[in-house]
This record gives structure tokens, sequence and C-alpha cells, in this order.
């Protein structure tokens, strides 16, 4: 391999290392969030208040278009994971009512 190569990859391994350590990362903040969103659901169905928030919702992803924007972070993308995580999250509040 040529120096040029070799350093590449370095560089490429260096990258994927930082990547993995990144989505352990997602992944746990993932668990914790939803972690939280279930105690909600439990609250929620507690006191008899519906699953979902549409005001707050709509709040959140205007919140979020907004951070994305600051991260250099395409807000379709965000808008579209905060829909997903959203859904997920009522599907949840919604199995609690039961």
């Amino acid at each position: 391999m040529t120096d040029a190569v070799s350093r590449a990859a370095e560089l490429l391994a260096g990258h994927r290392d930082s990547i993995d350590r990144l989505d352990a990362i997602l992944v746990y903040t993932l668990a914790e969030r939803f972690k939280q969103t279930q105690a909600v659901g439990r609250l929620k169905a507690e006191h008899d208040l519906p699953p979902s928030d549409m005001a707050r919702e709509a709040n959140q992803i205007e919140r979020l278009e907004w951070l994305s924007k600051e991260a250099d972070l395409d807000p379709q993308f965000a808008k579209k994971f905060l829909a997903f995580i959203i859904q997920e999250v009522i599907q949840h509040h919604n199995q609690h009512q039961k």
C-alpha cells in the first residue's frame, strides 16, 4: 500500500470509530427518552388524560426544526425523525390507556 492509501485507511478507521461511539450515544439517549415518555404515558393513563397533545407536538416540531438548523442538520430529516418518535410514543401511551 502507498503512504496515501495507508493514511486514508487510518482516517477511515478513525471516522468509523467515532460513528460507532455516536451510534451508542444515540441508542442510549433514545432508550432514556422512551423511559421518560413511558412514565408520561402511565401518568396520563392514571389521570385519564389523552395520549397525544397536539399543541406540544407542534411546539416540539417547531423547536426541533430550529435546533436542526442550528446544528446544520437537514430540518426535513429532523421533522421526519421526530414524527416517527412521536408516533411510537403515542402508540405506547395508547397501550397504557387500555
